[in-house]
């Protein structure tokens, strides 16, 4: 597993080796429980070998944190201009989601995210897990006991698009996609070829309802992404929306298409 980036590591290792001295556990017991050697974890501690993701999974099940400090290093190893966007994603009741060309990131597979995020060749090994996780991470909200209301709109482009050799992750991806829309609060709707043209090939979107009924939304764009809060603007999207999801199939039909699609593989 890639290592955790810079500074967020030294934190992270040392407010961890400050709860296992807390605990009372010696580097050996605190190893025996995350799964590594008292050597490794001494090695961590000191400097002398890397944080890994799988380290700070090990130290959250040993010390019984719930998801503590994996939740800390997606959350603050995050870049800032997406943070505002964290922020109205996890206080939302409502998610309208619209992908020209991918799955959206709350309903994508593990697999399917780190085959996505590799291909910004930028990125080092440790920028492609740490975002693969922080997307991962964001998924817990709809497991939450009272989830927002997800309506995702995909091309149907987005069943397709894959790399040669990698038809397994695709799918599973779908497999995963149907699941997902068993749910009561996920909605899924495909825009099919036949319609061609269509006003969000302009690119994907994001819109999300706050709690106190106004909306927010984000738009995706190579260099990263912005968080759209000015009225005229939100109210732009919630346009677009509308545009988008009147293209699109309903449920039951939607959901055949994906079937079909993924028929062959399985």
């Amino acid at each position: 597993m890639a290592d955790v980036p810079g500074p967020l590591a030294e934190f992270i290792v040392g407010e961890i080796r400050r709860a296992r001295t807390a605990s009372g556990q010696t580097q050996e017991s605190f190893g025996k429980a995350a799964g590594f050697s008292a050597s490794h974890v001494s090695s961590v501690e000191n400097g002398t070998r890397a944080l890994t993701m799988d380290f700070v999974r090990g130290a959250d099940r040993a010390l019984n944190t719930g998801g503590l400090y994996e939740r800390l290093v997606v959350k603050f190893g995050a870049p800032s201009w997406f943070q505002p966007w964290l922020e109205a994603e996890q206080s939302a009741d409502q998610l309208r989601t619209f992908q020209p060309n991918l799955i959206p990131g709350l309903l994508q597979t593990e697999d399917y995210a780190h085959a996505v995020v590799r291909l910004d060749t930028g990125l080092s090994e440790a920028e492609v897990e740490q975002a693969v996780a922080t997307r991962m991470e964001r998924q817990a909200i709809l497991d939450r006991d009272d989830p927002p209301h997800l309506v995702a709109v995909l091309d149907e482009a987005a069943l397709h698009r894959f790399a040669d050799g990698c038809d397994k992750v695709l799918a599973a991806q779908l497999v995963h996609l149907l699941r997902m829309a068993e749910r009561p609060r996920v909605s899924v709707h495909l825009i099919p070829a036949s319609v061609g043209l269509h006003l969000g090939l302009s690119g994907p979107f994001v819109l999300a309802r706050l709690p106190e009924g106004g909306w927010v939304g984000h738009m995706e764009n190579q260099l990263g992404g912005a968080v759209v809060h000015r009225t005229e603007q939100v109210a732009s999207l919630l346009a677009r929306w509308e545009s988008v999801r009147n293209e699109a199939l309903p449920t039951r039909q939607s959901l055949d298409l994906i079937k079909e699609v993924v028929k062959p593989w399985i």
